[in-house]
């Protein structure tokens, strides 16, 4: 004999679920945002500098996941083989603090446009994710004129909070 379930009325406010397969809630968004900065501009990248190619910030009450990040410098797109950033360092960073293990990449280990390698970092309530590059030599940038940055992922609502108003 089947049987059936009463839906409270708490319950039609919620989440309509997860996925059964990897857990994240049906009511889950995505973001993907990116940039990208010239180096051959005087004011841009200084030494010591660092420059916010991509950020996002969840909503309040709202926690999430970050799925990818790519790099991007026009050295690369020309010659692959061309992975070193020695002039310049790449960051990750979670509300301000660095990212392990993504503290000081100097090197392109997720290119941008060649379906970067998955990663699945958790986000508090309320994170703001940033993508930042910064030069690290007094000598010339080599010779990279733009450097890119992307990072996506997704965000739903915390349950902890309460239903859904």
């Amino acid at each position: 004999m089947r049987q059936t379930h009463m839906v409270k009325k708490s319950e039609m406010h919620t989440h309509l679920g997860s996925c059964p397969m990897c857990g994240i809630p049906l009511d889950s968004e995505y973001f993907d945002e990116s940039g990208v900065t010239e180096t051959d501009q005087e004011e841009v990248l200084t030494p010591g500098q660092e420059v916010v190619l991509a950020s996002f910030e969840l909503p309040p009450q709202y926690c999430g996941v970050l799925e990818y990040f790519s790099q991007f410098t026009d050295v690369h797109a020309k010659e692959p083989e061309q992975i070193r950033t020695a002039d310049i360092q790449w960051r990750i960073s979670i509300n301000r603090r660095p990212l392990y293990p993504y503290l000081t990449l100097d090197r392109i280990v997720n290119p941008w446009g060649y379906g970067s390698f998955p990663v699945s970092i958790r986000l508090d309530e309320n994170a703001r994710v940033e993508f930042i590059v910064r030069r690290i030599n007094k000598g010339s940038v080599r010779h990279i004129k733009r450097i890119g940055g992307r990072i996506v992922g997704r965000y739903w609502y915390n349950a902890a909070y309460g239903d859904v108003v």
